[in-house]
């Protein structure tokens, strides 16, 4: 057999076939057909490989920040999430009268907010006193924007700080399912301090049922009253009327009383007894009295005639003359029957000057009226005293704009013109007569709580004693035969001044005034009251009411009255 020698044959790459045109078959090459594959390069393998590279180093750069660099940071960040903050609630220090009645106190809150509800004792008379407060509050996520009681108006206001304490703080642990795990106290509550007020809340509502009946009766707008303590300064009454119901500013939940109140024209909101600025009259004749004894104008036994008028030169008309009336004739009187009488023409000729008769003239009178304490605020712990005015050349160039004459001087004497007080200045002026010379500072806490506030220190007016004693016996005479005669009462004896204050341009309506104090011989309390914007042709005002009071207090209170030796 013939030997076969095996061929071999080199395999032919497709690129090396020659394919004539003519011999192609009918491929689609818009989808590749036909085409032949090449091998991919190394190159698009780096690329990827250095991506994939780039992205594994800046995962492990941020897990190694995370967890290295600031993982205690976030440890505490998580721990935090599962942290709550709760506030435990202190109590409100309790208010009580300085007879221990409890007038603002705290009651169990049915809707669970975790503070106690404030309530308020209905004694009338003492809103002005007390004030009300705002409660701590919630914004729609529950959470509380306000974490604290704040006080507003009376002594929840000024002694917000001494009666809020503070409250607490608790931190709740959680799991991750809302389970608690374990709590512990950031802050304890404190609970605020008590007060005890130097108010008599028997005799504040029975002076403020009186000023109210006779409001109603006569067509007063209003009124106010004011008792203190002539030695101590710590006022008894501080009464208004009309006032607002602290009860319902507190809840804050009836609009409509709210509403009505903030509407009301007579405007229960204002405090008149340290607020409310009134137009004296009369009610300064007994400190122009005790300031011409003192700058040697004119001797207790003088007399002036009071012929029902006085008449001086029109300045700026010749021939024509301006004429100041007495409210009466009253013949020849002295300083204690002036007082008693409440003479017009006196106090003109020894405040202005008239004829022979020299005057203190209006540089004095306002020094001396400055000097009881007039256009100055009386210091007592409550916001919102008023200065008052006392009319002088320079208010009224800046007032009026325009020059002070002889008539201005006589008007502001008898306490009219631009004359503006308040009832707790009247109070305090006349206490200063009452004990002879010592401006005190009224205060409404007992002696127990005056070492915690700074107090201001009494001033003593240097007017010789026996000046304030014939002052004093004007007084009294006052009641026993002149204008305060209403207040002769056998129970005891008042010192007092009455004043009818003409307001408004028409002069339809007056200010019905009485001040004063008890017992004449020894002095331990003086008294302010105004009845507002009444009728003029009434005859029953202030006098009225304080009489009432007095009467009251000689069968419900007559330790106020009793004299004792000190």
């Amino acid at each position: 057999m013939a030997f076969l020698k095996r061929k071999h044959y080199k395999d032919i790459n497709p690129d090396e076939i020659f394919l004539d045109a003519s011999n192609l078959p009918e491929f689609d090459q818009h989808q590749f057909e036909g085409r032949i594959e090449k091998p991919l390069t190394k190159y698009p393998f780096i690329t990827v490989g250095i991506f994939v590279a780039i992205i594994f180093i800046v995962f492990f750069y941020r897990v190694a920040d995370l967890q290295v660099v600031r993982g205690d940071e976030f440890k505490r960040a998580a721990l935090n999430n599962r942290l709550e903050s709760t506030i435990i609630f202190n109590e409100r220090g309790i208010i009580r009268d300085r007879n221990g009645l409890v007038l603002a106190k705290n009651v169990s809150n049915i809707l669970d907010d975790g503070f106690s509800l404030r309530q308020y004792a209905y004694t009338e008379g003492l809103a002005h006193v007390l004030g009300y407060v705002d409660y701590p509050a919630k914004d729609a996520a529950g959470n509380f924007y306000q974490e604290e009681f704040e006080g507003k108006d009376g002594v929840e206001e000024y002694y917000n700080d001494l009666l809020s304490g503070s409250y607490g703080k608790k931190i709740v642990e959680t799991d991750a399912l809302g389970g608690r795990q374990s709590e512990s106290f950031l802050r304890m509550p404190v609970d605020g301090e008590d007060i005890t007020l130097s108010i008599d809340s028997r005799v504040s509502s029975a002076l403020y049922s009186f000023v109210e009946s006779l409001s109603h009766q006569i067509g007063f707008e209003g009124g106010a009253g004011v008792i203190l303590d002539v030695r101590t300064g710590e006022i008894i009454v501080l009464t208004n009327y009309p006032e607002y119901t602290p009860n319902t500013l507190t809840a804050g939940n009836d609009r409509q009383s709210i509403k009505q109140m903030l509407a009301d024209e007579r405007k229960p909101f204002l405090n008149r007894s340290v607020s409310g600025l009134f137009t004296p009259g009369s009610i300064v004749k007994p400190f122009i009295a005790l300031a011409a004894l003192n700058e040697n104008i004119i001797t207790p036994s003088e007399k002036i005639v009071s012929t029902g008028s006085i008449s001086v030169p029109h300045p700026y008309i010749p021939g024509e003359e301006s004429v100041f009336y007495d409210w009466k004739a009253h013949g020849p009187v002295d300083m204690k029957e002036a007082i008693a009488y409440s003479s017009n023409v006196y106090f003109y000729e020894i405040g202005g000057g008239y004829e022979e008769q020299k005057g203190l003239g209006i540089g004095r009178i306002e020094q001396y009226m400055r000097l009881f304490g007039f256009e100055k605020e009386p210091g007592v712990d409550l916001y919102g005293e008023k200065l008052g005015v006392i009319p002088t050349p320079a208010w009224k160039e800046e007032v009026f704009k325009d020059e002070w004459r002889l008539g201005d001087t006589y008007n502001t004497v008898i306490g009219q013109y631009g004359f503006q007080v308040t009832p707790l200045q009247v109070a305090r002026g006349m206490a200063a007569l009452a004990n002879s010379g010592v401006l005190i500072t009224p205060r409404l806490v007992l002696d127990a709580d005056a070492r915690k506030l700074s107090r201001k220190k009494e001033q003593r007016i240097k007017i010789p004693k026996e000046y304030f004693s014939i002052v004093k016996e004007g007084l009294r005479d006052a009641v026993l035969y002149g204008t305060a005669s209403r207040l002769n009462l056998p129970q005891v004896e008042i010192a007092a001044k009455t004043g009818t204050a003409e307001v408004g341009i028409s002069k339809k309506r007056v200010h019905s005034w009485v001040t004063g104090f008890f017992p004449y011989e020894n002095p331990r309390y003086a008294f302010a009251v105004v009845m507002e914007k009444g009728p003029r042709e009434n005859t029953i005002g202030a006098l009225f009411v304080m009489r009432q009071l007095l009467e009251w207090m000689s069968v419900e209170t007559p330790e106020y009255l009793e004299t004792d030796m000190f």
